[in-house]
């Protein structure tokens, strides 16, 4: 967790003020600090050096937040999670320029989507397989409306025989993304139009972590490793591809990894989305300063001894491999910290730390989840704090009724 600041004291006030103004908050209540969004917008902007970010939708997951980033000069397009989200975000008008970030199997939407020639010329499709082109065709009746594809490529660092990095696409050197891009463009009914490679292992790893300074330096090492790597094989497929096909984009990073990204000349795009709203997991990057902008509320029910306050709820724990930096943190008051014992409990959390005897029942900790996004699947709604108010009050998919 960043260092206690004033800027965070600064939050504690705004927060008790917007409380202490509006109706009681259900909870767990969700906030999302507009200043800070807005704040780290601009910021992942000035770190793509004008490059487009493509707005990774699973790190944000609230319609108008989606918009709001969108509207900021130096974003462009969406990386969504799945198709139907994809189809879903055309529909209301949010976006026109939607990448799906993983390849889909999902029937039901394939068929909305060669039905629809609006939908089929808005959204790309990512492949690393031609198993993933006879899906779409076992659903479509002809090839009338062609279907945008773009091909994943695997980005991980290859060192020692060892492989370091998402286990993403099977696909890794030029001349096996050449092949299968050559029968792509062969086969009637697909457009290729795109690739991506997301080199996780730079992107999504802290890399100045206080606790852990030798694994820190290692961390760092093999990220400048994977990026010079990555950068070499970029090019080397980016020559193979030339007499192939002519793309409109090449996707690339997050908002762990957004300066080098940008500096690859191959890249046209990068993808962010955690960078707006800082989860704990992106608060020790070299590469920029944190500016938490998320944060959900739970109400103390129990004082079960000295030094303890428990609240209500709290397990609202991040994907990924199974550890404490999964687990939320509490962020407000200051001095608070989970029980190794019980964590970050389904139905009720300890807290203990020289804060906790500061609190009494009915009051309200804030926590700031792990990973982006996924704590906005626990709520129907976002509290959207400016200044010292809550300004408005916006539907989460999960409020609108939609599970993608």
């Amino acid at each position: 967790m960043p260092p206690y600041s004033p800027g965070r004291s600064m939050l504690a006030r705004r927060l008790a003020a917007a409380v202490a103004a509006s109706d009681p908050l259900p909870t767990p209540a969700m906030v999302v600090d507009l200043e800070g969004f807005d704040s780290n917008a601009d910021d992942l902007a000035r770190r793509a050096a004008g490059k487009p970010l493509r707005l990774a939708s699973k790190s944000v997951r609230v319609p108008a937040l989606i918009e709001r980033a969108l509207a900021h000069a130096g974003f462009s397009g969406v990386l969504a999670f799945t198709l139907r989200e994809a189809l879903w975000l055309h529909e209301q008008g949010i976006s026109d320029d939607l990448v799906v970030a993983y390849p889909t199997v999902d029937r039901p939407a394939l068929t909305q989507l060669v039905e629809s020639p609006a939908a089929a010329a808005a959204i790309t499709l990512m492949i690393d397989d031609l198993a993933h082109l006879d899906v779409v065709d076992s659903v479509r009746r002809s090839l009338a409306v062609p279907v945008r594809v773009a091909i994943d490529i695997d980005a991980g660092l290859r060192i020692g025989g060892q492989h370091v990095g998402p286990k993403r696409s099977p696909l890794y050197d030029a001349a096996a993304v050449a092949s299968l891009a050559r029968r792509v463009v062969d086969r009637r009914g697909f457009r290729l139009v795109g690739v991506m490679t997301y080199e996780g292992q730079v992107a999504g790893l802290p890399d100045m972590v206080p606790t852990q300074r030798a694994k820190s330096l290692v961390v760092r090492g093999l990220k400048q490793a994977s990026q010079s790597q990555v950068e070499e094989r970029r090019q080397q497929v980016a020559d193979a591809l030339r007499n192939v096909v002519q793309l409109e984009f090449w996707n690339a990073g997050g908002s762990g990894s957004v300066e080098s990204t940008a500096a690859d000349p191959v890249v046209t795009e990068v993808a962010a989305g955690s960078g707006l709203l800082v989860p704990t997991l992106f608060d020790h990057y070299r590469s920029f300063e944190p500016r938490p902008a998320a944060f959900f509320a739970l109400p103390v029910v129990r004082r079960p001894g000295p030094g303890i306050a428990t609240v209500h709820g709290g397990g609202l724990v991040a994907s990924g491999p199974a550890g404490r930096d999964r687990l939320p943190s509490p962020y407000v008051p200051d001095g608070l910290h989970l029980t190794a014992l019980e964590g970050a409990g389904e139905v009720q959390t300890p807290l203990t730390g020289p804060g906790a005897a500061r609190l009494a029942i009915g009051d309200l900790v804030w926590f700031r989840h792990a990973k982006s996004g996924e704590v906005f699947e626990h709520a129907n709604d976002v509290h959207l704090l400016e200044g010292d108010a809550f300004v408005d009050r916006v539907p989460t998919y999960r409020g609108h009724g939609l599970t993608f």
